[in-house]
């Protein structure tokens, strides 16, 4: 009688997700969606003009809405998203639709840009490569307002030190132009450093093809598969940047300027040639684990080749042992007094014929 036996699994335990957080509340609800360790909330305030340009740090949001920044260009940096009330309140200061903070504070949400009445309100990825060498994508939540920029972001490590070189060297034409300049500048470095995560991708794909070709042990079909994944993730943060910044350029808001517009189609540009280069390196990633598989499969039929050669050749001589080691005592030759001389001297040649004639078809 057979017994059904209940096999015991270990349970896994079950990590909560983000979006499990906002299930239940109000669209609107400033909730924070991301990784890091919740931390106080930082302004880097810098106010400049064609003359003169002033940055400060405000750790208290007192401090801040006290400052006077009369109608000089303003860049206000919130480093750290994740005090709800901090982001709140700013908001409020700025008259921020909820859905815009609700937005600003969730780190999973996809590239998009907004427009209101009185600002336009974008949400991108930042890219950059670690001193690990690895990649590494912010979240990252621009406010465009008549004379003002907000940008926040959860850490102070960030792609906007050229920007910012330009401002305080007065280099370029950025202290004369407007904030629509100064947003075109920031969402300009975000672009041009997704061309450095793009070549990391490229120089691993060039190392793993010739792994696969000299050495296509299981870790290589590892690194592939963990590229083909991390080629997706990245290809989900920069493939809808390009739409945005079209619709930056074709949108009628006052709040860019014409001339503004012109620099955008430059961003375009750069974001159709990463576009174009990450569909390639998807299809290279892709062919990658199609070359291992081939490659293993060819040093497979490598040994069964060699296998069958040497069994090949040990099946005959097997069989004439075979035949002699039969104790039988009237088989012909048996008594014969140079018949183990014999037999070693056929088993030889037998050897030695075979391998001239694998030699000849190019077997061996």
């Amino acid at each position: 009688m057979a017994v059904n036996k209940k096999l015991n699994f270990p349970k896994r335990k079950k990590k909560k997700s983000r979006q499990q957080n906002k299930l239940g509340k109000a669209p609107g609800t400033i909730s924070y969606m991301g990784d890091k360790e919740r931390s106080d909330s930082i302004i880097y305030s810098t106010t400049y003009n064609a003359d003169s340009f002033e940055t400060k740090e405000f750790s208290s949001l007192e401090q801040f809405f006290n400052e006077e920044r009369n109608d000089q260009t303003s860049w206000i940096n919130v480093v750290g998203i994740s005090d709800e009330p901090f982001i709140e309140k700013l908001g409020k200061h700025f008259n921020l639709n909820p859905l815009v903070l609700e937005d600003i504070v969730n780190t999973e949400q996809r590239p998009k840009v907004d427009e209101y009445d009185d600002y336009i309100f974008g949400i991108f990825r930042m890219l950059y490569i670690s001193e690990e060498e690895e990649i590494v994508g912010e979240h990252v939540a621009l406010v465009l307002h008549e004379n003002t920029v907000l940008v926040f972001q959860e850490v102070k490590a960030d792609v906007f030190n050229g920007v910012r070189e330009r401002i305080t060297s007065k280099l370029g034409r950025i202290r004369t132009r407007g904030a629509d300049y100064l947003f075109f500048a920031l969402l300009d470095a975000i672009v041009d450093n997704y061309f450095l995560a793009i070549e990391n991708l490229n120089n691993r794909i060039e190392i793993l093809e010739e792994e696969v070709y000299q050495n296509p042990e299981p870790v290589v079909a590892q690194n592939i598969q963990q590229l083909k994944k991390e080629i997706l993730k990245i290809r989900r943060w920069i493939f809808p940047v390009k739409e945005l910044i079209s619709r930056l350029i074709d949108t009628e808001n006052t709040l860019i300027k014409k001339d503004t517009k012109l620099f955008l189609r430059d961003v375009l540009d750069h974001a159709i040639e990463i576009n174009e280069s990450l569909q390639i390196y998807r299809e290279m990633s892709m062919s990658l684990m199609e070359m291992y598989m081939s490659n293993m499969s060819n040093k497979m039929n490598e040994v069964m080749k060699v296998l069958t050669i040497m069994a090949s050749i040990f099946i005959p001589l097997t069989f004439i042992a075979g035949i002699y080691g039969m104790n039988f005592d009237h088989m012909p030759e048996l008594h014969y007094k140079y018949g183990y001389y014999v037999v070693w001297i056929v088993m030889i040649l037998l050897f030695i014929g075979m391998m001239i004639y694998f030699k000849k078809k190019k077997w061996l």
